[in-house]
């Protein structure tokens, strides 16, 4: 009932684009300067599973998320709203090899250390937790969809 709509199914297909643009860039694989570059070497091909899976659900958890939003007769949970959204954006980025390393290390010192070198160690354990969380928020804002169109079968009568 939500793809059904033009708007949202571009809302989806957006944001996962965009996802999948910035998982891909912290992750080293797509390089915009001097052109435009994607390099996909054979040891990150999991990882670039696990980030095509994450964008692509994102984008279908943001949509319907924004399709209850419209509809204010429906409510909506922020366990569902937050659940994966947050664990993917953070398991999804490479935190030794990219900029975010670096920030995690000068502004925390030895904290960001122990943060960056967690995140880089157990990224692939993470990447599969992002995903659960997000087809777990996936199926808990369907299900509030579907249930809320059911009629009660002691009106009827």
């Amino acid at each position: 009932m939500v793809f059904l709509n033009w708007s949202y199914l571009l809302l989806a297909g957006v944001t996962a684009a965009i996802f999948w643009i910035v998982f891909n860039i912290f992750d080293q694989l797509l390089f915009f300067s001097p052109i435009v570059i994607f390099y996909l070497p054979d040891d990150a091909v999991i990882g670039f599973i696990l980030a095509t899976i994450t964008s692509v659900l994102l984008g279908m958890v943001v949509s319907m998320n924004v399709y209850v939003f419209r509809h204010s007769k429906l409510k909506i949970g922020l366990t569902s709203f937050f659940s994966g959204s947050t664990v993917s954006v953070l398991s999804s980025t490479c935190a030794s090899c990219s900029s975010l390393g670096f920030f995690l290390v000068t502004v925390f010192g030895g904290t960001g250390v122990a943060a960056s070198s967690f995140l880089s160690n157990y990224q692939t354990p993470l990447r599969f937790l992002s995903v659960l969380l997000l087809i777990w928020a996936l199926y808990s804002i369907s299900n509030k969809l579907t249930k809320s169109c059911t009629m009660n079968q002691q009106t009827l009568k």
